[in-house]
């Protein structure tokens, strides 16, 4: 078990980066490229005054989230002697902790390692100050707490991957690599009470709770994303469409762009298509494997979506660093992609993203290669997952068929 001793270094780079990040915030310290506190002070403030009048933003195509999100937005009226933006990027630290706190008690546990808290550790500055004026930070602790309580309590799993649900959608994937049986059962069905219970309190409270699902179905192909790059090498062909600020991000308006938007949700739809697939073919549940299926499935959700925004990296960096709490974790390099992916992600928003809307070779060859990283991270995460639940306990019985002594013989040499 690693002793007090063995945190305090990464307590101390904890503090040493998140006052950074702070800095970063509240424009102590400027970098380059636009200002992404400008949602916080302005998107996110102008949500807030909405919901206080008792409705959700019906009129504001920006509104993409499910209805518990307005509990984020709201969230900064519990620090009422700070102005909006600041009370937000306090919780933000606020939450920040919370999950670093936690993997880093998971990690010394038994068996179990502290590179889980030093990947959240490295992962969430390497976004730069968008780690904190999103709330995708929020959602992601909501996250990392599910899965730590999730291996001794499923039914607080499902609650919390229910609500994560209702905030973000991406969080109902935490379920997907629950052991068969009772865990199953109570995790599922806890996780489909609570959102269902959300879903109705959310609906009677205020009217258009469900006016996401219209804005979040007209999105196109935001220029970041990996079917994006299709456009960002053709329009130095003659392809003739144009980038637009469109349903909040920056998005390819013209030709095609319809049907690579298509082509994206079918390579989500086959994505989750092997996830169901890898569900009703494993054999072995280790007490890794609903980490490593959420990671893998998290990832593949994230590299086939016809957006990619930076942002959506703290999702896998908390996931990735879930999965290496465990000492035999499966997942470290995958982990490792998904860390770099982050770094290059900072370096294409915002320093660089004047590059990235004009497409030129700087742009086009930092996205190549951020999201070549997500591609190669969730083909790793993925061929393990099958190995370690399929394909590798499927051969284990098969030598064992063949030779029926193998076991035995394998305990006595262990002697």
């Amino acid at each position: 078990m690693t002793g007090a001793h063995g945190t305090r270094f990464p307590v101390a780079v904890w503090a040493l980066t998140r006052a950074a990040l702070l800095l970063c915030v509240f424009k102590v310290i400027t970098l380059p490229g636009p200002d992404v506190t400008g949602d916080v002070a302005v998107i996110y403030h102008g949500w807030y005054e909405v919901l206080k009048t008792g409705t959700y933003p019906l009129d504001d195509v920006t509104w993409q989230y499910p209805p518990a999100a307005a509990l984020a937005i709201v969230s900064p009226a519990v620090l009422p002697f700070l102005g909006y933006a600041s009370a937000f990027f306090v919780l933000a630290l606020l939450c920040d902790a919370l999950a670093f706190g936690l993997l880093l008690y998971a990690g010394r546990r038994t068996g179990r390692s502290i590179r889980g808290a030093w990947v959240w550790v490295v992962g969430v500055p390497l976004l730069g100050p968008t780690a904190y004026a999103r709330y995708d930070l929020m959602v992601t602790a909501v996250a990392v707490a599910a899965l730590l309580a999730g291996v001794r309590r499923p039914r607080l799993l499902g609650a919390l991957a229910g609500f994560g649900a209702l905030l973000k959608v991406w969080p109902v994937l935490l379920l997907v690599g629950t052991p068969r049986g009772r865990a199953t059962r109570r995790s599922w069905a806890t996780a489909a009470a609570v959102a269902a219970l959300l879903v109705v309190v959310c609906s009677l409270a205020m009217p258009g709770a469900l006016a996401f699902l219209t804005f979040q179905r007209d999105r196109g192909t935001e220029i970041e994303s990996l079917g994006a790059l299709v456009f960002q090498v053709a329009r130095h062909y003659g392809w003739n469409g144009s980038v637009l600020l469109n349903y909040g991000s920056v998005e390819f308006v013209g030709p095609y762009v319809a049907l690579v938007s298509n082509a994206a949700l079918a390579l989500t739809v086959l994505a989750f298509g092997w996830l169901l697939v890898w569900r009703l073919r494993a054999r072995e549940f280790s007490a890794g494997t609903p980490y490593d299926a959420a990671f893998a499935a998290v990832l593949l959700f994230t590299t086939t979506s016809r957006v990619i925004s930076p942002q959506y990296m703290l999702w896998l960096v908390g996931l990735a660093a879930v999965c290496l709490t465990l000492r035999a974790s499966r997942m470290a390099l995958p982990a490792r992609l998904v860390v770099a992916a982050t770094g290059v992600t900072l370096l294409e928003f915002p320093l660089l993203f004047s590059h990235v809307v004009a497409g030129d070779p700087l742009g086009i060859l930092l996205l190549a290669v951020r999201n070549g990283l997500l591609v190669a991270a969730t083909l790793t995460a993925c061929v393990r997952l099958w190995r370690d639940t399929v394909s590798g306990p499927r051969r284990d019985r098969d030598a064992l068929a063949v030779r029926p002594d193998a076991d035995a013989e394998s305990r006595a040499s262990a002697r």
